[in-house]
């Protein structure tokens, strides 16, 4: 299955032809829809063919590497296998979502310490910071994060090796989720130039193209959650 979404996370609809039809989900050849990983949720959306349509009430992973289901809602028929359709995401909704996981990134900059958890929302997102001792503030932290929006830093995946990323432990910054290893590569998502980073860290998410699309940010509250555990939400201001 070709994953369009990793090389223009701005497609809004794709044409595709069904390749599996199981129990409430659909395959296809290639989508655009992101599933559900990495604390992203799944793309909502619809398929269309021949005057019908069905909507998509989520995308999650298949058994296998590079392979998403289409959640079908409960009771909806499936188009057959081999049905050429039109696959359309709910762009608004995914839009956010590449907003907030994006500032997630630029929050992950500022914080030190590993992060624990984290979930991305249209509403609103967190990260969890093992930090036992350090101390944050909400106000300081929103002015820091809208700095690096306002400063329009570019955005770009990279590609490393999984052998050179198990010689640079430091870029995993993640404790609960591990990047995927074993596929002979692993996707690095860059925030900043080459030569001045900002942010550096494997993930196989959806993001903007420049910070500058962020818009304004708020870190809305800050919560002890456990002795060393320190979540950090963050809103969208419009």
């Amino acid at each position: 299955m070709s994953l369009l979404f990793r090389d223009d996370p701005y497609l809004t609809s794709c044409q595709a032809t069904v390749t599996a039809v199981g129990d409430g989900w659909v395959e296809l050849d290639q989508t655009i829809f992101y599933p559900t990983s990495g604390g992203q949720p799944g793309d909502s959306g619809a398929l269309r063919w021949g005057g019908s349509e069905v909507a998509i009430a989520t995308a999650v992973k298949g058994e296998a590497p590079d392979q998403v289901r289409h959640v079908l809602p409960e009771g909806a028929a499936a188009p057959p296998v081999g049905t050429a359709v039109e696959a359309a995401i709910d762009w608004p909704r995914r839009h956010r979502h590449m907003r907030m996981h994006t500032s997630m990134h630029l929050l992950c900059s500022l914080v030190e310490g590993d992060v624990t958890g984290g979930q991305v929302g249209a509403e609103k997102s967190r990260l969890d910071f093992n930090l036992p001792t350090t101390s944050l503030d909400k106000e300081d932290l929103t002015e820091r994060l809208n700095a690096l929006v306002q400063a329009d830093h570019p955005i770009a995946a990279r590609w490393i090796d999984d052998a050179e990323l198990q010689e640079r432990p430091e870029l995993v910054r993640t404790m609960s989720v591990k990047p995927p290893s074993g596929q002979g590569k692993v996707r690095l998502l860059l925030i900043g130039s080459d030569e001045a980073p900002v942010d550096l860290q494997p993930c196989g998410g959806t993001h903007v193209a420049r910070t500058g699309e962020i818009g304004r940010l708020r870190v809305s509250k800050i919560e002890n959650k456990g002795r060393q555990n320190r979540r950090v939400n963050i809103v969208l201001e419009d």
